[in-house]
């Protein structure tokens, strides 16, 4: 084992973290861990009516040492001293307001159960009406400052959500020194950073949430915030002009950090990305193939050489940021903001007997009422799968709109809702279901339709996260959908080998991510391929889904 070199990736998910060990010559996964947020699982700091969903960043440290910890107990003694470096991928837009040595507000005793002190999650949308304003107030300048963002900011990002809690809470606003990406956070915290205007934003993050291009010279100009708004004079001086690929070195592991997992000194940083970015690499994505991770929310990720894109604009994408995914290429961003969500909120619904009137019955057991409804719970996807498999396809089929969550690509407005309609008394589960994941498919080829319009062709489709690898049903409903095959990654946790391939390159192990993808890529065990006979049936539905969702977006938005 000692001359075997391992890295840990390191994956920020919505609900958990997952740490895992890979050997750097095959991609050989050593060991494994999972940590859910305990705060997060409890409700805290949340409130849906509201679009409020705060994590607390001890969720994030104590996952952070428990996985790691936990990774090396599994790979055994001898592993800790062949790890060579570490790379995280977060979720994002997720930043947290910080103070000048980079501690995030909710760290300190004055903060500690503050929610607007804590890391806003990317599907926070409590800041739709700074969105808008930054979409309007864009226009009175000469240059377009969202051009590299598909030309409409949204409420999931960086600028809206730090305006909106700069507004709303003074004692933050006061404290508040800076404002970081989670993605950027760890691997300052892995280093001991001491000063956050030392700290190593990644072009991933910076590019596609914060507006930073090189074609500005860096973020827009402090005139462009302070005529926004007078908070935020100044505000571009505490931030940040550099930022690094995710394939170079954010520092090496600090004494304090090394006595605590067991590892040594000399273990290499890497700048950290999101976890679709990193997600891609790992589910080794190739040019004008759209790399689609799909878990709660989607993240469509596709990369060309910059040659070949170099002056077109992706019209309502979610930027386009040359080194955001592969160092030297255009990395390209769309996405939906319900995915798997969408899923999960129809089975709550069903759900809802159980958690609500089980639990009152005196024909059981309180415990035995609490495991028959987690045990049922568990199986109603799954259930509904099945079924809604065997129903026929027609064009008048219950039919739905995937807004549930608003809308991220095409075009992002987080005001947007979703829809059922065709409903009647025959309409049960399965078809409900049926057309909820039919709605995410038709989601997902509008994101296709406008690559391609835009002259950034989609030549094949990549699956990769849950949904991909447990959904067979879903999965071919897409391939019929896009009418073009789709190919699952075989790796179950494509984010934290991503993350692992971007370690071993910030490492020097290898020369470029591209020739860490080949040597430890696990390549691809299942393809979709679209059913003839059903093509042109979906192809009539979705066009009746445009329809309704212009409807719905008329009477939502005015327009």
């Amino acid at each position: 084992m000692g001359k075997d070199q391992f890295v840990i990736g390191v994956d920020y998910g919505t609900d958990s973290v997952r740490s895992i060990i890979v050997n750097t010559a095959n991609g050989q996964e050593i060991a494994s861990s999972v940590f859910y947020y305990p705060r997060w699982k409890d409700g805290l700091y949340c409130n849906p009516n509201d679009n409020q969903f705060r994590q607390h960043p001890l969720d994030y440290v104590e996952g952070l040492e428990s996985t790691i910890l936990a990774c090396l107990k599994q790979a055994g003694p001898a592993a800790a001293a062949s790890v060579k470096a570490i790379s995280i991928d977060t979720t994002g837009s997720t930043p947290v307001a910080v103070d000048e040595t980079g501690t995030p507000l909710g760290l300190t005793p004055d903060f500690a159960n503050n929610p607007n002190a804590l890391f806003v999650l990317w599907k926070d949308h409590s800041s739709v009406k700074e969105a808008a304003e930054i979409n309007a107030h864009a226009k009175n300048f000469p240059v377009n400052y969202l051009q590299f963002v598909g030309g409409v900011y949204s409420s999931e990002w960086f600028w809206a959500k730090l305006l909106h809690i700069l507004r709303i809470d003074p004692a933050v606003r006061k404290a508040c020194h800076s404002w970081v990406e989670h993605c950027d956070w760890i691997p300052f915290l892995l280093t001991g950073g001491r000063k956050v205007s030392d700290m190593r934003r990644g072009v991933c993050s910076a590019g596609h949430k914060a507006l930073w291009a090189s074609a500005f010279g860096g973020l827009p100009p402090d005139e462009f915030f302070s005529t926004l708004d007078p908070l935020l004079k100044g505000f571009t001086a505490r931030l940040f002009t550099q930022t690094y690929t995710a394939d170079q070195s954010a520092g090496r592991l600090s004494k304090q950090w090394a006595t605590k997992l067991g590892l040594s000194e000399d273990v290499i940083i890497g700048v950290g990305a999101f976890d679709a970015h990193m997600g891609a690499v790992g589910g080794q994505i190739e040019p004008y193939h759209l790399s689609k991770v799909m878990g709660t929310s989607t993240c469509d990720m596709l990369v060309a050489p910059v040659s070949e894109v170099s002056g077109r604009l992706v019209k309502g994408i979610c930027g386009q940021v040359p080194g955001s995914i592969i160092p030297g290429m255009m990395g390209l961003e769309a996405g939906q903001s319900a995915f798997g969500d969408a899923y999960a909120w129809f089975r709550n619904i069903l759900s809802w007997p159980l958690q609500n009137i089980l639990g009152q019955t005196t024909l059981l057991s309180a415990e035995t009422a609490r495991a028959l409804a987690s045990e049922t719970a568990d199986r109603i996807i799954p259930e509904l799968s099945r079924q809604a498999a065997t129903l026929p396809l027609t064009p008048d089929s219950e039919l739905a709109v995937d807004w549930f969550n608003g809308r991220r690509t095409p075009d992002a407005s987080q005001l947007l809702k979703g829809a059922v309609t065709g409903l009647s008394l025959g309409t049960d589960a399965p078809r409900l279901f049926r057309a909820i994941v039919e709605s995410t498919c038709y989601g997902a080829k509008a994101i296709v339709d406008r690559f391609n319009s835009e002259g950034v062709p989609v030549k094949g489709l990549i699956g990769l996260g849950g949904v991909a690898k447990k959904s067979p049903f879903i999965m071919q409903m897409m391939a019929d959908i896009m009418n073009m095959p789709i190919r699952i990654h075989r790796s179950e946790q494509t984010c934290a080998l991503g993350a692992a391939m971007f370690a071993a390159t910030a490492a020097g192990i290898y020369n470029k991510v591209e020739d860490a993808m080949t040597a430890m890529g696990q390549g691809f065990d299942t393809s979709y391929d679209p059913n003839p006979a059903k093509v042109p049936v979906y192809a009539e539905r979705f066009r009746k889904y445009q329809q309704l969702g212009a409807f719905i977006e008329q009477h939502t938005t005015g327009h």
